[in-house]
């Protein structure tokens, strides 16, 4: 029987260099898909798979955005139910987290994925947790996370959402040195940060979902720069193999990069067709840029 999965750890304190001008002033993670914020889709992902407490590792700047989009707006709210605007209230009501459940800590500098982690050490004792990265969105149902806890429940150890990418871009991800796969499931010996294309072992690349045993920080604890001198958090990962089984998981749903301009824009026409009531309206206004 393994311990439930209560905590989730966002890495959200990047600058969002990619975007800007449009995040000189707002955290990239508030920037918005459709209807809500990048961030919100990863924390309604987290509910859905029984998440009670969110860790947001960020700086000072983002903290106090953050903690305001998630608390109450007393003014706000009476407006909206003063005008009858009970859908408007309904989806501001979506976005409020009871504030003992919100934790925030700062990285201070950009030190890597196993770094930004690592400073939300205080906040996991001895349980499992997950890390999800808000520029990995993912179009699922049940959504990514759930799929992984439910796997996490039956097998324990460290999971990963994985998927495989062209051999040609290995070089962008931790990629699975595979001992055995089904189709859905692949267990793996090894991680390798980035690898040359000619040098992966596999194609099967991990992204922006863990379910972790708290034994990683025990290796992230060293401080040991890896692939671009940072502190990959898949060198813990892969540390741990010895003691921890490491499993990457197929996950059913559509992923979409939305650290990249590109996938930020297919992003928002997915998800802006999936919630549109004109949607056929939509798609050819869209179909006359194509």
């Amino acid at each position: 029987m393994q311990k439930p999965v209560t905590k989730v750890i966002f890495p959200v304190a990047g600058l969002g260099t990619r975007f800007l001008p449009a995040t000189k002033a707002i955290p990239k993670e508030m920037l918005p898909i459709a209807d809500r914020p990048l961030i919100q889709y990863a924390v309604e992902e987290a509910r859905e798979a029984g998440v009670t407490d969110f860790i947001f590792v960020t700086n000072p700047r983002n903290e106090k955005i953050l903690q305001a989009h998630f608390a109450d707006n007393e003014e706000l709210e009476a407006f909206l139910a003063e005008r009858g605007k009970t859908a408007e209230l309904r989806a501001v009501a979506t976005t409020v987290i009871e504030q003992s459940r919100l934790k925030f800590c700062h990285q201070d500098a950009p030190l890597g994925l196993g770094h930004a982690v690592w400073c939300a050490r205080e906040f996991i004792k001895d349980e499992p947790f997950a890390v999800i990265l808000p520029d990995d969105l993912i179009m699922a149902h049940p959504g990514c996370l759930k799929q992984m806890i439910d796997v996490h429940a039956r097998i324990g150890g460290n999971i990963a959402a994985v998927e495989d990418v062209p051999r040609e871009l290995t070089y962008r991800y931790g990629i699975l040195d595979v001992s055995h796969d089904d189709g859905k499931l692949a267990s793996a010996r090894g991680l390798v940060e980035k690898p040359d294309p000619e040098k992966a072992p596999s194609t099967l690349s991990i992204i922006g979902r863990y379910v972790l045993d708290q034994s990683v920080f025990e290796h992230l604890d060293k401080m040991q720069a890896g692939a671009g001198g940072e502190i990959q958090l898949t060198d813990a990962i892969a540390a741990s193999m010895k003691t921890v089984p490491f499993h990457g998981l197929r996950f059913e749903g559509e992923r979409f990069d939305c650290g990249s301009m590109a996938g930020f824009v297919e992003a928002n026409a997915a998800f802006g067709l999936r919630l549109s009531l004109h949607a056929e309206y939509l798609r050819e206004r869209l179909s006359r840029h194509l």
